[in-house]
Formats: structure tokens, C-alpha cells, sequence
């Protein structure tokens, strides 16, 4: 996909991020724009959950400056969670509820994407006889794809995914590229991970690597 000078994007400047006496990046700028999917690559402990972490508002940088930038009107950084959607492995779920509760909650403070109920979402997710069950009772591979499923249909003008394919057995990791082919167009996407298989061809590709000095 390539990148659109219209709609959401994020600019870096000089983004650094120190933990201790180790920088994880240093001196990242770059622009990401709306309709591009980014793949966020480097290998295991290097960083690539550090940056989305700082993406997202998470965790702040050591220096630089990160902009939110909608339509050529400046987002404040408070304001931002409006407009992202996330997944990642160590998102914690409430284990008490059930996922027909756990969803009814998520979508009381997130808007749904047009079109889908959350009964679509549970057929969509095969998940249809655990409705009432609780979320601690769900294996791994269930609970990531809740997660990536939450993460999918919640309305939202950029999509965060950090190893998007943990836990997930063939039949799932299918289920997966397929929802993930049906993100908007326009949406701004990173995809944080070690395997090609789990994001598009058609990808941006940023080595974590490349920022670390």
C-alpha cells in the first residue's frame, strides 16, 4: 500500500528511547501516513515492542518528538488513544468476564466499525459456543484471537499488532490473514514481527537495527 498525503499520519523527529545506559533506537524520524501497512522487524529483544509501546503513548521517548497529524490538524498526545486500535500477546483481558461481557465492555468505549455486531464478531471469530464462557477458561490460542479480533473491529484510524501470531495454530493463523486483508484501506498499520508470514509483501519494512547507533 502506499502511503496517502490526505488523513492520519505520524511524524518523528530525532525519536530516542534509553532504558538504563542502552538505547533501544536512537534518532528515528520518519513519516508514517494512512493506507501503508509497516513492518517493524529486528530480532527478539531488540526493541520492537519498545517502539510501538512509544508509538502508542504507552511509554514516553528519552528525546524527540512524535506528532499526530489528522487531515493537517495536530492531534494532542492525550487524544490519540481515539484514534488507535491495539493487539499484543501481554494485553491483559479481565479473566472474570465472560467474552460476550468482555466485548460488551470493549465496545461501551470504543466505537465498532460499521456494519458489525458483536454477534457478528463472535461468528466471525468462531468462537460462537464459548459466548458465556469465561475468559480464563480460554486456551492461549482463543485469548489471541480475541485480542487480534478486538483489535480488528474496533473503528480506529491506525492498527497496532506486536507478534500478531503467537499462539495461533494454522487453522487461526488463516482466520488471521484473512481479517487482516479486510482492514480499511486507508489505515495505517504496524505490524511488529520476526516472520514475513504475518504481515504483507506489500509492507513497509523498518529494521529496529538500523536506529540503534
Amino acid at each position: 500500500m502506499s502511503g496517502n498525503t490526505t488523513g492520519l499520519s505520524i511524524a518523528l523527529e530525532d525519536l530516542s528511547k534509553r532504558f538504563n545506559r542502552e538505547w533501544i533506537f536512537r534518532k528515528l524520524s520518519y513519516r508514517f501516513s494512512s493506507g501503508t501497512t509497516y513492518a517493524i522487524t529486528g530480532p527478539n529483544g531488540s526493541g520492537k515492542s519498545t517502539l510501538l509501546q512509544v508509538l502508542w503513548g504507552q511509554i514516553p521517548q528519552t528525546s524527540g518528538v512524535i506528532r499526530y497529524v489528522n487531515n493537517g490538524s495536530e492531534i494532542s498526545l492525550e487524544h490519540t488513544f481515539r484514534h488507535i486500535s491495539i493487539a499484543t500477546p501481554y494485553m491483559d483481558l479481565i479473566e472474570e468476564f465472560t467474552l460476550i461481557e468482555m466485548l460488551k465492555f470493549h465496545f461501551q468505549l470504543k466505537n465498532i466499525r460499521e456494519g458489525v455486531t458483536i454477534d457478528d464478531l463472535i461468528e466471525r471469530m468462531y468462537l460462537k459456543e464459548a459466548r458465556d464462557k469465561q475468559l480464563m477458561n480460554f486456551s492461549s490460542g482463543m485469548r489471541q484471537r480475541l485480542k487480534l479480533a478486538i483489535a480488528f473491529y474496533t473503528k480506529a484510524d491506525v492498527y497496532f499488532l506486536d507478534e500478531p501470531g503467537t499462539n495461533l495454530d494454522n487453522r487461526a493463523f488463516d482466520w488471521y490473514k484473512r481479517e487482516f486483508s479486510g482492514l480499511p484501506k486507508n489505515a495505517m498499520i504496524f505490524v511488529a514481527s520476526n516472520d514475513p508470514a504475518e504481515y504483507p509483501d506489500t509492507a513497509t519494512v523498518l529494521n529496529i537495527m538500523d536506529y540503534k547507533h
